[in-house]
C-alpha cells in the first residue's frame, strides 16, 4: 500500500465484530444511493489508493456474479496467485464480502480492516455533501486488506451498476459482463439497455473484456462501449463459451471451449445450465487475465472447478427432507432456477418457502417458480425491507390458486411448515413422499434460513 497521512485523532477505535458491524450498519444503508464516486475518490485517496496497487478483474451484470467470481478466484488460486476477492451481498455474516486467498476475512481481520480506515471516515463525511455509505466504507476495507495482504490479483464484484459503483474506482484489466436483465430498475433504469449502459461503465480504456450471452440489443451498447475506449472483446457463443453438459449426481460435467483451448469433462459441484455458463465466463476471463498464449493447465482448470462452491446457490443443507436454498431475487434469476431444477432433480412434491423484499418484481418471480412448485409458502425476512407475507401470498393467489398457497409470516415457522408438507407426500399424488423444500426470494431469506437450519459451513 502506498505511503498514507498520520491518522487523525478519532475515539477508540473498534474492538469486536460486533462493534464493527453495528458502525457499519450505522452508514447509510445500500440501498440508499446518490449516484456519484466522489465520495469513494476521495476516501480511496485519503487511504493511498490501494486499489491501484494489484490488478483487478472487476464484474458486473445482473446474475451470476458472486458464484463467477468465486470459479475466477479458484481458477487464479490453482495458479498460484494470491487473491483478494469482493462480493456482495453476503448471505449470513459481513465477512464473506472480503475473502484473501479464498477465504474470508476472520472476525480479527476483520476487525483490523475497518480500524485501518476508520480514521478517515470522518475527514470525507465533513467534507462532502453526503456522508460515506456503508457499501463505500466497506469496499474501502476491501481495497486496502488486499493492499495490507498483499494480493497479486483482485476479484471485484460491483455491488448495484457500474458507473456510479463505488467498486469502479479500481480499474479493472479485464472487464466481466453477465447476463444482463431487469433489476433494481429504480436506480439502473426501466429497460435492458438502460441498465447495459450504466454497467458498461466498468469497461475502461485498453480493457480485455468478457462478455456472456446477452440480448442483441444489450450486446449493441457494451460493444460500442468497447470500441470507445479502445477495449478488447471476447463473446460467449463466438470466442468461448459450453460445449456440452451432462447433469450428474451433485452437480454437472461440463466441456468448455476456452480462449485458449478447449478443456473437455469438468466436474463442476453445481446445477444448472447458467452454472455451466458462469464456468465459461470464469475460464474466458482467467485466460484474458494471464499472459501467454498457451492453454491453462488441464489439471489445474479440473481442480478449480471440482473445488468451487457456491452458498445459497441451489445449495442442499438439509436431508429428509431435502431442503434447497437459493437467492433468487428477480425474475431473470428464479427462471434460471425453475429451469436447473427441473434439469437437475426430481422432487415431488416441490413446496416453495419465498420472502421476497419489497421493491422486487415479485410477480414476475412468482410466475417464474409456479410451474416447478407443488405449494407456495410465502413467508418474509426480518429486513424493514421484506413484503409482507399476505402481500406476497395475494399476488400468488392469482397464479397459483388458494389451495397452493400458505401464508406462514416467520420465517422458521414457514421452514416447518413446508418440510411437513414436503414429507407427507401422498397428500400431493406421490405415496413414496420424495418431497423438497426449496427456499428462495432473497439473499436475505436465504441466508436467515441457512443460519436456522445450521447451514454455515
Amino acid at each position: 500500500m502506498t505511503e498514507t497521512p498520520e491518522p487523525p485523532e478519532i475515539p477508540r477505535l473498534a474492538e469486536t465484530y460486533a462493534e464493527v458491524e453495528d458502525a457499519l450498519l450505522s452508514r447509510w444503508p445500500e440501498t440508499r444511493l446518490e449516484p456519484s464516486l466522489d465520495r469513494i475518490s476521495a476516501f480511496t485517496e485519503l487511504l493511498g489508493d490501494p486499489q491501484r496497487s494489484y490488478p483487478v478483474i472487476h464484474l458486473t451484470g445482473t446474475n451470476g456474479k458472486t458464484t463467477t467470481s468465486r470459479m475466477i478466484d479458484a481458477l487464479l488460486r490453482g495458479l498460484e496467485l494470491r487473491t483478494g476477492r469482493f462480493t456482495s451481498p453476503h448471505v449470513e455474516r459481513m465477512t464473506e464480502r472480503i475473502s484473501v486467498d479464498g477465504e474470508p476475512l476472520s472476525d480479527e481481520d476483520f476487525v483490523r480492516a475497518f480500524n485501518d480506515v476508520a480514521p478517515y471516515t470522518h475527514l470525507v463525511d465533513a467534507d462532502q455533501p453526503h456522508p460515506l455509505s456503508f457499501f463505500e466504507t466497506i469496499v474501502a476495507m476491501a481495497f486496502a486488506a488486499f493492499a495490507d495482504a498483499p494480493v497479486e490479483v483482485a476479484v471485484v464484484e460491483v455491488g448495484m451498476g457500474g458507473t456510479w459503483d463505488a467498486t469502479n474506482v479500481a480499474d479493472g484489466a479485464v472487464a466481466v459482463v453477465l447476463p444482463i436483465a431487469l433489476d433494481h430498475a429504480q436506480h439502473l433504469g426501466d429497460t435492458p439497455v438502460a441498465i447495459a449502459r450504466e454497467k458498461a461503465g466498468i469497461i475502461k480504456p485498453g480493457a480485455r473484456v468478457v462478455l456472456a450471452e446477452q440480448r442483441p440489443e444489450v450486446a449493441e451498447v457494451l460493444l460500442e462501449r468497447a470500441a470507445e475506449v479502445g477495449a478488447t472483446v471476447a463473446r460467449e457463443g463466438m470466442e468461448f463459451g459450453v460445449v456440452s453438459r451432462v447433469p450428474g449426481v451433485g452437480g454437472q460435467v461440463v466441456s468448455l471451449q476456452g480462449l485458449r483451448g478447449r478443456y473437455d469433462d469438468l466436474y463442476l459441484p453445481l446445477h444448472g445450465a447458467h452454472q455451466a455458463q458462469n464456468a465459461a465466463v470464469a475460464l474466458a476471463a482467467v485466460e484474458a487475465f494471464v499472459t501467454g498464449e498457451e492453454p491453462l493447465s488441464d489439471e489445474v482448470v479440473r481442480a478449480a472447478f471440482a473445488e468451487v462452491t457456491s452458498p445459497a446457490r441451489l445449495e442442499v443443507v438439509r436431508r429428509s427432507p431435502t431442503i434447497v436454498l437459493d437467492a433468487a431475487h428477480n425474475p431473470h434469476g428464479a427462471e434460471a432456477l425453475a429451469s436447473a431444477l427441473e434439469d437437475s432433480f426430481a422432487f415431488s412434491p416441490l413446496i416453495g418457502v419465498v420472502g421476497v423484499m419489497a421493491d422486487k418484481d415479485a410477480d414476475g418471480l412468482l410466475a417464474a417458480l409456479e410451474p416447478v412448485l407443488s405449494h407456495l409458502v410465502c413467508t418474509q425476512n426480518s429486513t424493514p425491507r421484506a413484503m409482507p407475507a399476505e402481500q406476497l401470498a395475494e399476488a400468488a393467489r392469482e397464479m397459483y390458486g388458494e389451495e397452493r398457497v400458505t401464508v406462514v409470516p416467520r420465517l422458521a415457522d414457514a421452514l416447518d411448515t413446508a418440510a411437513a408438507l414436503a414429507e407427507v407426500g401422498e397428500a400431493f399424488g406421490d405415496p413414496l413422499g420424495s418431497g423438497a423444500v426449496l427456499v428462495t426470494g432473497s439473499v436475505v431469506t436465504a441466508g436467515e434460513a441457512r443460519a436456522l437450519l445450521g447451514g454455515r459451513r
